[in-house]
């Protein structure tokens, strides 16, 4: 079925234009800017407070955390932008806090050992969070909703209690950013309970690719790729082992964007993972990706850059490919599979199955009917799409095309 009739536009991606009842709520949020500066003692008094605990764990992620707030207070960020901003890594800060007590109190949860998970690597636009929810159909592997990933730690006045308050905070956000950026699901679904990425988990180790998605933070960008993220990742893997001790699980699957960029990480950290690498022309997934970043920018400025965040984008795509095109074969065909996203959308059930097959899962009757029915209600194009085009973001698709080649020619020649 053909949705061209949904097709959206975004002509307000460098000046956003707001609903009434979007503008109310960002007045709102800057009404509260003051109180929440985006200061490094000012958070951890706060996460303080709130957990009415105090130790964040080894304190090497102060200088991470410093970098990015240096680098944020190089935007020009509105009222509701600073609130924003001010919540996330006020969460990251109680995620410590949290994990460090119970790490304290349950030392035996660094006894588990985590079976080889599944990963899924790839772009956004290239099937990754389609097949990562597919997968997650069934109750075969062990995934993080959305709200689980943003608070994995309930607070000690919290365990317990029913309905999760976790999830009703999450509610919230939601309903927050579904107002505030209406077309934003066109280019990816964020609900409560979907399935979510664990680069939210490495962000409680300040050292993240999520972090450039936020914003336009060039100086944490550099100071990121510095960076060996081997640390991180097994910081990562202490958080997932914890996870599994609080809410179980048997093994884990795991999707990010960051990994094609890790992979030689990923394979150390988590030895004998099974990983899917997905792929697709990457000139309209660039597009799909920047408009996606310039949108939601909205969230924290009132004039957004898009042909500066723009090109500097295509220079970490680039950047990214070649890292892939360079470290691909570090993990065999033992181990791992290469998708196009054309053959994933001619035949989804086929690759499923394939992914299985290679991770050693049975695909029985149950789990098959459980792919079965996440794909009839979550056809593609079923909410409608967001147009592109390289005129959008002051882009050339020659040129693109050229910076790409090396990837392109590897993957989908």
């Amino acid at each position: 079925m053909s949705t061209a009739a949904a097709a959206i536009r975004l002509d307000d991606l460098d000046r956003p234009r707001f609903s009434p009842e979007a503008r109310q709520i960002l007045d709102m949020m800057a009404t509260l800017a003051p109180d929440c500066p985006l200061d490094m003692d000012a958070l951890h008094a706060k996460a303080c407070a709130d957990t009415g605990l105090h130790d964040f764990g080894p304190d090497d992620y102060r200088e991470r955390l410093g970098v990015y707030l240096a680098a944020l207070r190089e935007i020009d960020l509105h009222g509701a932008g600073v609130l924003n901003f001010y919540g996330q890594l006020l969460q990251l800060l109680k995620n410590r806090l949290l994990f460090t007590d119970l790490m304290r109190r349950h030392p035996e949860i660094d006894d588990i050992a985590l079976q080889p998970p599944v990963v899924i690597a790839g772009l956004p636009r290239t099937g990754t969070t389609h097949l990562h929810n597919l997968l997650a159909a069934p109750p075969t592997f062990r995934t993080m909703p959305y709200w689980e990933s943003v608070e994995p730690f309930p607070l000690p006045a919290e365990v317990g209690v029913a309905p999760d308050p976790r999830r009703t905070r999450m509610d919230v956000a939601v309903a927050v950013m579904n107002t505030v950026m209406p077309h934003f699901s066109l280019m990816h679904e964020m609900t409560t309970d979907h399935v979510h990425e664990e680069i939210q988990l490495l962000a409680n180790d300040v050292s993240t690719m999520l972090f450039e998605t936020l914003a336009d933070v060039p100086r944490w960008r550099e100071y990121y790729q510095r960076h060996d993220q081997a640390p991180h990742y097994e910081y990562l893997a202490r958080q997932l082992k914890a996870m599994q001790f609080l809410r179980g699980g048997r093994r884990w699957l795991l999707k990010s964007p960051q990994h094609l960029e890790q992979v030689l990480v990923l394979d150390r950290v988590f030895p004998g993972s099974i990983v899917v690498f997905t792929h697709r022309d990457p000139v309209p997934v660039a597009l799909s990706m920047i408009a996606m970043i310039t949108y939601s920018a909205r969230m924290h400025r009132s004039r957004v850059p898009v042909r500066q965040i723009a090109a500097s984008w295509i220079d970490r795509l680039e950047h990214m490919l070649s890292a892939l095109v360079r470290d691909r074969d570090t993990i065999g065909p033992d181990r791992s599979i290469d998708i196009r996203f054309d053959d994933f959308m001619a035949d989804e059930t086929g690759v499923a199955e394939r992914v299985y097959a290679l991770a050693g899962e049975p695909f029985t009757d149950e789990v098959r009917a459980a792919v079965t029915g996440y794909l009839t209600g979550h056809r593609r194009g079923r909410l409608g799409n967001v147009e592109t085009s390289c005129e959008m973001f002051g882009l050339a698709e020659g040129d693109l095309r050229k910076r790409f080649a090396p990837y392109t020619e590897r993957f989908l020649a």
